[in-house]
């Protein structure tokens, strides 16, 4: 699909990949709608990348409400031309032991990661070009491989896997074609200063949100889309961890003691803080 002038929606628009995305598509001429939660971050981004100007526009809504999908609904319906794609980029990031996890940020990591996403997908799906329409869901390699510290997020993530491969068997008999991009570690700020130590610490290779986008317009612009994985060795990993378990289960359990250093919160009333980072807009 050539991406100049096609219209597409993009949550999570103003985090770090988003951003990213962002200025990939609108590079290649791409009419943006930017939907975050901040008004001013969004603003200024299309302001940076000429969206108005490119017949783009920005929406600001929570896609983890009802409100804020209706606005998107609403916008929708009022555009009268169909998208032709849209990337689910919002998201959250839960590091910490299970036992240590806020019950409150489990449950708003799932709304945003897991129900959120599936509700707007859903919401978007009648107005997609039926003739050559678009989905990219963006997960992560822990979608794949289960990661100590990272229970709560790892489940969010298998299950956006889960949906993105149910749903493309679902409309296999249309021309709407939906594709996962698993990214390995991102140098955004939904990791907290404990997941850049423990990165730092285990070796722990993070890319750049630049090369997610990359990945995206690749996936975009192909004449039929699959799903990616990015990153080496964690592209071997996820492939030994499906057929080979317990070879990953040895050489985690390597790194526990690390991770469980990284992972226990500094104080009782410092837990959320030490242990969630939260991107939605």
């Amino acid at each position: 699909m050539k991406l100049k002038g096609k219209l597409i929606l993009l949550t999570g628009a103003s985090g770090g990949i988003g951003q990213a995305i962002a200025r990939r598509l609108a590079a290649q001429g791409a009419r943006l709608i930017l939907v975050g939660r901040s008004t001013q971050q969004l603003n200024a981004l299309a302001r940076e990348l000429h969206v108005l100007v490119n017949e783009g526009f920005v929406l600001q809504a929570d896609i983890t409400s009802r409100s804020g999908r209706d606005t998107i609904r609403t916008a929708l319906l009022a555009l009268q031309e169909p998208l032709d794609a849209l990337i689910n980029c919002a998201g959250v990031n839960l590091f910490g032991l299970l036992e240590d996890n806020d019950p409150e940020a489990i449950e708003q990591l799932i709304n945003t990661n897991v129900t959120a996403t599936i509700l707007l997908t859903q919401l978007a799906l009648p107005f997609l070009n039926k003739d050559s329409g678009r989905i990219v869901n963006i997960g992560s390699s822990f979608g794949g491989l289960g990661y100590p510290g990272f229970s709560a997020y790892c489940a969010s993530k298998f299950a956006l896997r889960g949906f993105s491969e149910a749903l493309r068997r679902e409309l296999s008999d249309s021309q709407i074609q939906v594709a996962h991009l698993a990214p390995r570690a991102t140098n955004t700020n939904l990791n907290s200063d404990a997941v850049y130590a423990m990165n730092r610490e285990l070796g722990t290779a993070m890319d750049e949100p630049e090369v997610v986008a990359a990945q995206v317009e690749f996936m975009l612009s192909a004449k039929r889309m699959h799903d990616r994985n990015i990153g080496w060795p964690e592209r071997l990993f996820l492939r030994i961890n499906s057929l080979f378990p317990r070879v990953i289960d040895n050489a985690l359990r390597s790194q526990l003691p690390i991770i469980r250093r990284h992972a226990q919160p500094v104080s009782a009333s410092a837990t959320a803080d030490n242990n969630i980072s939260i991107h939605l807009s």
